[in-house]
């Protein structure tokens, strides 16, 4: 059996489930009025624009962000019929496919992201100082990369 959290530690975990579910509840709500996006729609606009050629195998993709290979196809599917995206067989092997970011994607995430950026600071980044952003961007970044290290790990 799991030794027990200290009192600390269970405040600190309940703290940063309840806030970060809040966080993105908000980040969500926000999105959607402003852009009709959700969260993993603009997710993906962001890999795609930043990768080489606007494209990504799926694979990579789909580790990027976290996602089963069935979750992610649900989610490209979805994003085609919108026209934010196409898939496309990889260039270099056919029997791959990528990711490929449309020019509408691309107007899409362009209109979305002032809109977005001033959400993120009005509900997270205005509360915080440079000390606290630091502080949690080394947490994090400790946690994530022992996070994709673990064994067991999904994706």
């Amino acid at each position: 059996m799991a030794e027990p959290f200290t009192e600390t530690q269970l405040a600190g975990w309940r703290a940063y489930i309840e806030s970060s579910q809040l966080l993105m509840t908000r980040l969500e709500e926000d999105l959607r009025a402003s852009s009709g996006l959700t969260f993993n729609d603009y997710h993906v606009l962001v890999l795609l624009s930043e990768a080489p050629g606007r494209r990504l195998r799926m694979g990579e993709l789909a580790s990027r962000l976290v996602f089963s290979p069935s979750r992610l196809t649900y989610q490209i599917g979805s994003m085609e019929k919108r026209g934010l995206v196409a898939r496309e067989a990889c260039p270099a092997d056919r029997r791959g496919s990528e990711a490929v970011l449309t020019a509408e994607g691309l107007r899409v995430l362009r209109e979305a992201a002032p809109h977005h950026l001033a959400s993120v600071r009005r509900h997270f980044m205005d509360d915080l100082d440079d000390t606290d952003v630091a502080h949690l961007a080394k947490i994090f970044s400790r946690l994530g990369k022992q996070l994709r290290s673990a064994p067991g790990k999904e994706n």
